[in-house]
């Protein structure tokens, strides 16, 4: 029997939000800022109170760490209100920005939702619930392609997961564990399933040879197709 999945949690602070993710897996909190997006990674069962605490303790860091980020960035069109699109798997999806209690983004009859407190204008609080959005469809689908190809392939790959790449769309370690771009979720579903074959077959060779290449294709005959997308396209796939 699936586990439930746990309610997702998140403190609302003075200019972020932080998620709390709960994991019997560790026995100390921690605090990561990616992408913009805060979460606190802490023990099953730490009350909120001590969390709601470390984020405070935390709090100079973690707006260091996200001034970073924003200074980082490349200049965006997106200003994040309701009416931008959004592509996911190949479709465009419309923003609506609501107020209320915080909730993360969620997809209901064709628009992306995000619920802000009453009171907050900050664009970058609207982002981070996108990009957290992508980010947990991505894992979720990239993992599901995963098991399905790989089947096909014939592989086994130790883990899979996502990673914010810079310039590439997925790595194969030799120790067969298999990362994906989350970003890759904003290009058609077929060129996913390029992307997700393309790393799959590192497991059966670890280069860019013409053998890789025939395997590839032997795999997914139309492979070309995607990967000349990916190249005529690659640089307008982005929420910054």
């Amino acid at each position: 029997m699936t586990p439930p999945v746990p309610t997702p949690e998140f403190i609302e602070h003075s200019g972020f939000i932080a998620e709390v993710i709960r994991t019997p897996r560790t026995k100390s909190a921690s605090i990561k800022v990616d992408e913009g997006a805060v979460s606190v990674v802490v023990p099953r069962d730490l009350p909120l109170e001590r969390i709601q605490q470390l984020i405070t303790d935390k709090k100079r860091w973690i707006k260091e760490k996200l001034y970073i980020h924003q200074q980082a960035r490349p200049v965006s069109s997106k200003e994040f209100v309701s009416g931008e699109a959004f592509p996911y798997l190949g479709r465009n999806y419309r923003l609506k920005v609501e107020r209320g209690s915080y909730q993360p983004a969620k997809l209901v009859k064709g628009s992306l939702i995000v619920t802000i407190p009453m009171g907050v204008d900050d664009p970058n609080i609207v982002r981070n619930a996108v990009v957290r959005w992508y980010r947990t469809r991505a894992l979720e689908r990239l993992k599901d392609k995963s098991k399905r190809w790989a089947s096909i392939i014939g592989v086994t790959p130790k883990s899979v997961g996502i990673k914010t790449f810079k310039s590439r769309w997925g790595s194969c370690s030799a120790d067969a564990e298999v990362l994906f771009n989350w970003r890759v979720v904003m290009t058609p579903n077929r060129v996913v399933d390029y992307v997700v074959v393309h790393e799959l077959c590192h497991l059966v060779r670890h280069d860019h040879s013409r053998q890789f290449w025939k395997l590839v294709e032997k795999v997914m005959p139309d492979y070309a197709e995607c990967k000349e997308w990916l190249k005529a396209n690659s640089r307008t796939i982005s929420i910054s």
